[in-house]
């Protein structure tokens, strides 16, 4: 079972690295967005790491909204209420806030991560 991650952390982490650790971020918030949804169709979180430095942070903008819509699956696949946030994703990374993309995927994440580990417990 994932865990969940401190938010706080991972942003101190990620300023003091210079990025290193976003990267990092970067893959296991695909990876976990996409096990909890259970839609494949993005590439793993490696693959798109590469492809948004191939491309010149142009795939960033698409992860970043296909993030939201990945993280919206993942939340009415787990019994949350619908929350679409991938215009938001996208604006925000269009403006450089990246790492904000990041807390808040992170947050819902973390909010799945619980709502599964309730219902591991309550089984």
């Amino acid at each position: 079972m994932k865990e969940e991650k401190n938010l706080v952390v991972c942003i101190i982490l990620s300023l003091f690295t210079c990025g290193i650790y976003s990267i990092i971020w970067f893959i296991t918030l695909t990876n976990d967005a996409k096990d909890y949804s259970g839609d494949q169709s993005l590439p793993s979180g490696g693959v798109c790491v590469l492809l948004t430095i191939i491309t010149c942070g142009i795939y960033g903008l698409y992860w970043a909204y296909k993030m939201g819509k990945l993280l919206n699956d993942a939340r009415v696949n787990n019994g949350l209420t619908p929350s679409d946030n991938s215009v938001l994703y996208l604006i925000l990374d269009l403006f450089g806030l990246g790492i904000v993309d990041y807390a808040l995927m992170q947050n819902d994440l973390n909010e799945i991560t619980r709502v599964k580990a309730s219902g591991a417990q309550a089984q």
